[in-house]
Parts: C-alpha cells; structure tokens; sequence
C-alpha cells in the first residue's frame, strides 16, 4: 500500500534529479534541437515514466497526483522534457490497463526501462481540436486493419515507436466511428516525418508521421468504435491538470530566480529587493502562483478520489496558463537582461508557456467547456 512517505521519497528523487541531471543538460539539448534520450536510464531508475503503473506491470502504483507534483517539479526546468516523459509514462500505463494482455507484454517493459518511446496521436495536419473530425482511416480487412493517414504536432514523434492513436472506422460517423490503436513505429507503413523545427522546446521532440497501408492486428485495437472517443476525452481532465502544474512550475522557478537574484543585484546604493516596485512585481507573481496551485491541488484530488473534475481542471488550466504568459516576462523584466542569458529557463519557459496554452485544449476551447458547464449547473 502506498504511504505519503513513498511519495515523498519519490519526489525528493525527481527534485534531485531535475536540480543535478536535467537543470545542467538541457540548454545543450536546446541547441541541438533534440530530446535528452540519454538520461532516460536514469528516468527509469527514479519511475518517472511509470509513476501510476500498477506495481504488477513494474510501476510504482502512486496515485495522480504524485505525477501531478512530479510534473511541477520537472517543468520548473523545462515543459518540453517533461512533457516527453509524461507521454512516455501515459502510453505504458494505458497499455498495461486497456490492452490485450499479449500486447501490454510486447511493449511496457520496454516503454518504462527507456528503450522504447509512446506517444499519444489524436491531432492531424487538418484536424487539430476537433478530434471527432479527424480523417486517418482504419478499414478492416482479412489480416487486420489497414490504416492510412497522417498525424502532426505529436510529441515525441521524432523517436517514438510505440504510439496510441486513433483512426475513423467508419466514413462520415464522426464520433461514434472513431477507434483506438495501438501503432508500432518500427512495422511497415509507418513513415516518420522530420522533427519540426520550431521557436523553442525543442525537447518535445514534436512532429508527425504517416501511415501508408499499416496493419493493426485485431488484438491492437484498444478501444473499439463507440468507446475510444470518450476514453480520449476521459483522460483531458487529468491532462489539463498536470499542464496546469507544469504552469506553476514555470512561473514557481523564475520567481524563485528573480527572488534571489533581487537580493544580490545592487541598484542605487541598495538590492533591488528594497525598491518598493520590484518587490510588488515579485508579490503579485507569488499569489497568483498560490491561487493557481490551489486550483491544481483540487483537480488532483477530486481525481485521486475518481470523482468528476472537468470543471476545475479547465478552469485551472485556463488561469494558470494564462498567469504563466503574464507572469513570466514580468518575472525576466524583473531579471533586467541578465535574464536573457542561457543559464536561465526564462526564454524556455516563455516558449513553453505558449504551448502550454495549446496541448490538451486551446485556451477557447476552455472558455467554451466552462461556460458549458456553468450554463448546466
């Protein structure tokens, strides 16, 4: 049985490895536009990428929001490795719990030792946050089902080869007719597509990829049509809270830089921390990171208890992204340009901000479920 002890350990683990591993690493990895993959035994040995595993399958078995806290700890050093091992954890998990038991055995060992990658595929090149349009097809046929499409701005795609992704069964069906598979990148018809190069959090390791006559194996579907549309949008709860936390991380590390910053930094005879602005500045970014954290810990929680949290884990995610764009280039402003320099996570953390207002729900599509929600209650 889980104790508030092993999630600790488990934690002072991650912040250990996130301040002596990760921290000195990733600008490096910035430059060379890739993901850290050479850390991954590392990754492994902590169970980052097994935290909600069931400990038969060799995971940790600690509840959603020890990944949660987890996923706060690492973004405070950068969004985009985390969220590679976030979706290389979320894809094992699934498999161990959803897939045929064969099939969880072929790839979950793998997955949570680092050898192998997961991503989860739902955006398309012409379908980004409307899933029920999504136009990747799966036809069945006498050796399975075959499947043609294409998929973009998926992380990890420029090293995963063991992804979920969803195809439409059934032409013109829209929800109802959507599928879950299982796709190993390494069979034939996979074609992975150049990483993308982009602003910044390169660490993602964002792409694409096509699928040219590929087969699924019967026992591949993980969700049949009818079901996988609701099982995709049951785990967005969970996502926009952890994005939510990887806000708070952010914006937590730069205050916490400019906190320190601000009483080594002489200005006019005196620190910056005794000019009455600055230290406004600084106050303002703390109990907005304060509110949003509380928010966080309530979706978790309601979530760790297998109650409905789509109201405030929206909500959470609408406000801490958006206390993240705010906060951060107030918090580098507060840096003067000192916080321009590479040894500091601002302009990581500002690109990573941005997309944190993307993944798992644009920030309108956000205001539109909330609204929903409310007009309901």
């Amino acid at each position: 049985m889980t104790t508030e002890t092993d999630i600790q350990t488990f934690l002072q683990r991650t912040e250990r490895f996130a301040r002596e591993v990760l921290a000195p690493q990733v600008p490096a990895w910035e430059r060379e536009r890739r993901i850290g993959r050479e850390v991954f035994e590392q990754v492994a040995d902590i169970g980052l990428t097994r935290v909600e595993l069931p400990v038969a399958w060799g995971g940790l078995g600690l509840p959603f929001s020890a990944k949660v806290r987890m996923s706060e700890i690492l973004a405070a050093v950068d969004f985009g490795f985390t969220m590679s091992v976030i979706n290389t954890g979320n894809v094992a998990n699934k498999l161990a719990r959803e897939a045929a038991p064969d099939v969880a055995r072929r790839y979950v060992a793998d997955i949570i030792h680092g050898r192998r990658f997961g991503s989860v595929a739902l955006t398309e090149p012409g379908a980004g946050s409307d899933f029920s349009a999504i136009t990747t097809t799966a036809t069945r046929g006498a050796d399975g089902w075959r499947i043609d499409g294409a998929k973009a701005w998926i992380t990890n795609t420029a090293i995963s080869d063991v992804i979920v992704m969803y195809a439409q069964t059934e032409a013109g069906s829209g929800a109802r007719g959507i599928a879950g598979f299982l796709i190993d990148g390494q069979r034939k018809g996979f074609i992975r597509e150049p990483a993308f190069a982009m602003a910044g959090q390169h660490t993602l390791g964002t792409g694409g990829f096509r699928l040219d006559g590929y087969i699924a194996r019967d026992d591949e579907m993980l969700q049949p049509p009818g079901k996988a549309f609701k099982a995709a949008l049951a785990s967005i709860n969970g996502a926009r809270t952890y994005i939510a936390a990887m806000s708070c991380g952010m914006v937590g590390e730069a205050l916490r830089i400019a906190s320190d910053y601000g009483e080594r930094r002489h200005s006019f005879g005196v620190p910056l921390a005794e000019h009455q602005g600055w230290r406004w500045r600084l106050a303002e970014a703390g109990s907005e990171l304060a509110a949003c954290r509380m928010m966080v810990n309530q979706a978790a929680g309601l979530l760790d208890a297998g109650q409905d949290a789509m109201l405030i884990a929206a909500q959470a995610k609408l406000l801490a992204t958006r206390m993240a764009d705010r906060q951060l280039p107030l918090l580098m402003q507060a840096m003067g340009a000192e916080g321009l320099r590479e040894e500091y996570p601002f302009g990581r953390h500002l690109i990573g901000a941005r997309l944190a207002n993307f993944v798992d729900g644009s920030t309108e599509m956000l205001l539109e479920r909330i609204s929903a929600v409310m007009r309901r209650s």
